[in-house]
């Protein structure tokens, strides 16, 4: 087996650059600002949902000796990125991440699941949190979903419930639900125990953050786009309110971190296809680092489009409450920097 040389250098390719363009393009035509309102409260565009996994993004992060398409986490970072930018109202990333863990965890009683997945006949998502039996669990695409893989105690196990919860309303519009491993009509499907089910679990916790990380960067750079814009055609005292430094300077402290977070990601996927065991720290630290720089850009952005970023029916409104959900959806980001100097302090401060 060829040993792969450690990447000094997180520039893409042609091919990357090829599918970081074709899913921004779609998702840019798809997914303008309307069909995500229209999608609202729930969060979800059925329509939108096929004509994403028609595309490839649900299965191309799978095996290919299991029907997908062999990609890594670096080419799902940059589907991410263009699924953060237009809001998109589908659960990619949670399909994604479920795909690739019942691809790693499962065996020949869960291979339908994993067919319906890649046929786009079933969602599936991953609970976030460890969700021991009789205990709820506000789980991220957990209304829309068919099923969640879920670590309960030492299984991994997967839950389908018929009777699968009401959504729970939500500023961000996000399609969560309550789920438990104990619903009266569930079934429960055993992928992994022991130490095999943790790390399982730990490695697809780690995925999600990561995607989330580079979604929140593909919706800030997209803030940052607008309010550009908005402070080159605006005039105030006869000259374009991005002429005074109050707004300019906010408006270059985005690009700085948007630029930072994105590289940062892209070295986090990197070790985390390549050197598993030193993704940790990178990914953790993705995951801080891109919630600050969205939250940021939405404030700034907000601040730029001045009284009328401040109103529901500015699309900026959405881009604003789309980050701080997402950003929130596993828990207060800052608790991450703990997790962070445990990892830190386990490494020896590497």
């Amino acid at each position: 087996m060829a040993q792969v040389i450690r990447n000094n250098d997180f520039s893409l390719d042609d091919a990357q650059e090829a599918l970081r363009d074709t899913f921004a393009s779609f998702f840019t035509k798809e997914c303008p600002t309307t069909r995500v309102r229209a999608a609202e409260p729930l969060g979800f565009d059925t329509q939108l949902w096929r004509r994403t996994v028609e595309l490839g993004a649900t299965s191309m992060g799978i095996p290919e000796q299991l029907g997908g398409d062999g990609a890594g986490l670096l080419d799902l970072v940059l589907v991410a990125e263009g699924y953060g930018s237009a809001l998109a109202p589908v659960p990619f990333i949670e399909a994604a991440v479920a795909g690739r863990l019942l691809a790693a965890a499962g065996d020949h009683r869960s291979r339908p699941w994993l067919d319906e997945l890649l046929a786009g006949r079933r969602i599936l998502t991953v609970a976030l949190h460890e969700m021991p039996a009789g205990e709820r669990q506000l789980v991220p695409a957990g209304a829309v979903c068919d099923a969640v893989i879920a670590l309960d105690g030492a299984a991994l196990v997967l839950l389908a419930d018929p009777d699968a919860p009401p959504p729970v309303p939500n500023q961000p519009c996000a399609p969560l639900a309550w789920w438990t491993t104990g619903g009266e009509h569930a079934t429960r499907m055993v992928l992994a125990e022991g130490a095999d089910a943790r790390a399982h679990f730990r490695r697809a916790h780690r995925e999600w953050k990561l995607l989330t990380a580079a979604a929140l960067i593909g919706l800030a750079d997209e803030v940052l786009g607008r309010a550009v814009e908005h402070a080159k055609t605006r005039d105030a005292f006869g000259v374009p309110i991005g002429s005074f430094q109050a707004v300019s300077h906010p408006l270059v402290d985005v690009l700085t971190g948007v630029e930072s977070a994105r590289r940062l990601i892209r070295k986090a996927a990197w070790f985390a296809d390549h050197e598993p065991a030193e993704a940790a720290r990178l990914v953790s630290m993705a995951w801080v680092y891109a919630a600050e720089v969205a939250t940021e850009a939405v404030t700034v952005g907000l601040h730029v489009h001045g009284g009328i970023g401040f109103t529901m029916e500015s699309d900026i409104q959405l881009f604003f409450r789309r980050a701080k959900g997402w950003a929130t959806i596993a828990g207060d980001p800052r608790r991450e920097l703990q997790s962070l100097a445990a990892i830190l302090i386990d490494q020896g401060g590497r």
